[in-house]
């Protein structure tokens, strides 16, 4: 089978194993013990903390283990929420995050917060104007993400966060889960206040990630307990999988740049077949998208029919998030485009990762179009729309 779907999940890499095994085995003591296997484990908890910190350009204090991209986004936007509703109860974000914000957001709906939903354009992108337009005197956090998880598309981060800098009492969070490692980004320079990584998502652990926490800024704990990570995530740390996220990040900083560009090489291969394929739309966006997402539409033809036909081939791809993709309903992202409703059922994500070859998007780019071609035989003819202006 030929794994395309890696903006869900990645295969872990093999050092990644290795290092979670030897976790395991050798320092199975509490990081919080005052006896040698404690101190052991709290030793390599602090070396994964600076590598995290090496890695995303900050102090090592900003650094707070968590459960992953979810429990990030919860601690982020409820954390400050509750933090600082005497100070105002609004909050802007847009109508494209992940469920992991937006779903948040709705929740702080129903117990008396304003949340403003931004529209995009057609490729999925906020305006930095409309940002602007938002803020309101009650204001107290905007929370955009950098990388979007069907689309591709890459968000304003750094100009919106540059703006923001005038407004210190407006907090900035950003849902990076999908950008690391593909997509750059600065937090000085994006003025983020709070930031959310998932290990997952490069080739490291599930269950485990990063909130990023600037130094000074106080948000509410959603759990109590111990104290651990700095008082903001009770519990003890799960350090085999911390020890494997660090170890991923390793591996990010050993392939650099080089990978990236990789990656946008296969994508733009995939973008010219599926463009050739008569039926298919492409919805990524040409310009401005990360290079590991491809997004296609094949109207008249169910996504999950498409699916597993490519499923039958040897291809595995996913429709939409697959946080989301098991509801029977469009696109909450796609919809948000203005792309149609019968577009928006019919769409698949590929996602590229590290094992992915030439070779490979050239058999997918195949099986594609003998799989749209058999199903297409199958529906009434149709004017299909074009999106690929």
């Amino acid at each position: 089978m030929i794994y395309l779907d890696n903006s869900a999940t990645t295969r872990p890499h093999p050092g990644v194993i290795e290092t979670v095994k030897r976790a395991m085995e050798n320092y199975y003591g509490n990081p919080s013990s005052l006896h040698q296997k404690g101190v052991e484990a709290e030793n390599v908890l602090k070396q994964a903390r600076k590598v995290a910190a090496q890695y995303l350009g900050c102090k090592e204090g900003e650094i707070i283990f968590t459960s992953g991209g979810t429990e990030s986004n919860n601690t982020a936007i409820k954390g400050i929420a509750f933090q600082y509703q005497n100070r105002g109860k609004h909050i802007v974000t847009t109508q494209v995050e992940h469920p992991a914000v937006y779903d948040v957001c709705k929740q702080l709906e129903g117990i008396g917060f304003a949340v403003t939903y931004l529209p995009v354009d057609r490729e999925g992108r906020v305006s930095v104007e409309d940002v602007k337009r938002a803020l309101r005197p009650d204001t107290i956090l905007v929370s955009v993400m950098h990388v979007n998880n069907e689309l591709g598309t890459i968000q304003p981060v750094e100009e919106i966060g540059q703006w923001l800098k005038q407004y210190p009492k407006v907090l900035f969070h950003v849902d990076a889960v999908q950008g690391i490692g593909k997509v750059p980004l600065s937090l000085h320079d994006s003025g983020i206040d709070l930031l959310s990584v998932s290990a997952h998502k490069f080739y490291g652990p599930r269950g485990v990630g990063i909130l990023y926490k600037r130094e000074g800024l106080i948000i509410h704990p959603l759990m109590m307990g111990g104290g651990q990570e700095a008082g903001v995530r009770s519990g003890t740390e799960n350090l085999p999988a911390i020890a494997g996220m660090a170890k991923a990040i390793r591996v990010l900083e050993e392939l650099g740049k080089d990978e990236a560009g990789r990656l946008q090489s296969l994508n733009q291969r995939l973008r010219e077949g599926i463009e050739r394929i008569d039926g298919c739309i492409v919805n990524t966006p040409r310009h401005g998208a990360a290079p590991h997402i491809m997004n296609l539409s094949v109207p008249g033809v169910k996504a999950e029919v498409l699916l597993h036909a490519l499923e039958e081939r040897g291809f595995l791809v996913s429709t939409k998030s697959a946080c989301s993709s098991k509801a029977n309903e469009p696109s909450r992202v796609l919809t948000a485009v203005g792309i149609e409703r019968d577009c928006a059922l019919s769409s698949l994500r590929i996602s590229l990762g590290r094992e992915n070859t030439r070779e490979e998007i050239e058999q997918f780019l195949t099986a594609l179009e003998a799989c749209v071609e058999t199903l297409r035989s199958f529906i009434k003819p149709q004017t299909v729309p074009d999106r690929r202006k």
